[in-house]
C-alpha cells in the first residue's frame, strides 16, 4: 500500500506553489495558547505571518520585512478525534470517499505538529467501540495512525457514534490538549452539545466537518446513490426532482446552522471540507482566522 504520509505531503507541496506551505507552517502557532519569550532567530516574512511578529528595527536595517521566531516553552499534544464509523465510507462532494478527506486533514495537521516538535495522539471508533493510539512524535507513528483510519473505515460494520468518541475523551483525557474533531455532517444532538460544553472548559478545540455528497442528484440518469447504513438505494426517478432537492437543501442548512451557532458560542474554531483539492486552503484559512482573532 502506498505511503499515506507521502500522499498528504504531495497535497501540501502542490499547494506550496501558491506560497501557502510556509503560511500554513507559520500559522500552526495559532493552534497554541500563549507564546515563548525565548528569541531564536529572524527569517523573511511569509504570507500568513502575524504583523505583531515583525521585527521593525531589523526590517528597517535590511530593507525587507523580517519576522522574529521564538523557541517553544513546552511541547503540546494534538489529539485527533476521528469518526471511523460506517458513514465515513460514503462519498464526499468531490465523489471520493470521505475517509480519504479525513486522512488528508489529519495528516496535514499531524505533519505540522511534528515539524514544530509537538506530539499527537488519536481517538477513533464507532458505535461498536472506541480506541486510542499512544502518543507519537514521528512520521512513522503518524503513518500508522493514518492507516488505522483507512483500515477502520474500510472494515467498519457499525454506524458512526460521534457522542461516544466525545464521551471517551471527556472521561479519559486528564491533561489539557488541542483537540481536533474530524467528523461528518450528522446533526448535533443535545448530548453532543453537553459534551462539547464540558470539553471546551478543559481543551482548545477545532472542528473539521467532512461534507457528504448529495444523496439526490441534480439530474436523473446521472448515477446511483445508496445509504451506507441502510443500503437503501435512491430511486432514479427521484433524481432531478426540484421539490426533493429543495427539501434536502433546507434540512441540511438547518442542521448546519445549529452546529455552527453552537460552535461559535463555545468559541470552537471550525471549517467544512468538501474535497481534497481545497482541503489545505480551508485548513490554512482556519488557522489564520484563529490567529487573527487572538492577535
Amino acid at each position: 500500500m502506498p505511503s499515506l504520509i507521502a500522499q498528504v505531503k504531495s497535497k501540501l507541496f502542490i499547494h506550496s506553489s501558491q506560497k501557502s506551505m510556509h503560511a500554513l507552517d507559520g500559522a500552526y502557532a495559532s493552534l497554541l495558547h500563549g507564546r515563548s519569550l525565548d528569541f531564536e532567530d529572524l527569517r523573511e516574512y511569509e504570507y500568513g505571518d502575524q504583523v505583531r511578529d515583525i521585527d521593525w528595527r531589523a526590517t528597517a536595517r535590511m530593507g525587507s520585512p523580517l519576522v522574529k521566531r521564538h523557541r517553544a516553552n513546552r511541547m503540546h499534544t494534538v489529539l485527533f478525534v476521528v469518526d471511523t464509523g460506517r458513514s465515513m465510507s460514503a462519498l464526499a462532494p468531490d465523489e471520493k470517499p470521505k475517509k480519504d478527506l479525513a486522512i488528508l486533514a489529519t495528516g496535514a495537521l499531524g505533519i505540522l505538529a511534528l515539524r514544530h516538535g509537538d506530539d499527537f495522539s488519536m481517538v477513533h471508533g464507532d458505535s461498536a467501540g472506541v480506541r486510542r493510539r499512544a502518543p507519537g512524535r514521528s512520521e512513522g507513528a503518524l503513518e500508522h495512525a493514518l492507516r488505522s483510519i483507512d483500515r477502520s473505515v474500510a472494515e467498519a460494520q457499525a454506524p458512526s457514534d460521534r457522542d461516544a468518541l466525545l464521551s471517551y475523551v471527556a472521561r479519559t483525557i486528564a491533561r489539557r490538549m488541542i483537540v481536533v474533531v474530524v467528523t461528518d455532517e450528522a446533526p448535533i444532538t443535545d448530548e453532543t452539545e453537553r459534551l462539547l460544553r464540558r470539553l471546551r472548559v478543559q481543551h482548545d478545540m477545532l472542528w473539521l466537518t467532512v461534507q457528504d455528497a448529495d444523496p439526490v442528484l441534480v439530474r436523473s440518469g446521472a448515477g446511483a446513490r445508496a445509504d451506507v447504513d441502510t443500503r437503501w438505494a435512491v430511486p432514479d426517478f427521484v433524481h432531478g426532482e426540484r421539490e426533493v432537492l429543495a427539501e434536502l437543501d433546507a434540512r441540511s442548512r438547518v442542521d448546519a446552522q445549529r452546529r455552527d451557532a453552537l460552535l461559535d458560542r463555545l468559541e470552537i474554531s471550525r471549517t467544512e471540507l468538501d474535497g481534497q483539492d481545497g482541503a489545505v486552503s480551508r485548513l490554512l484559512h482556519l488557522l489564520n482566522r484563529r490567529a487573527n482573532v487572538r492577535s
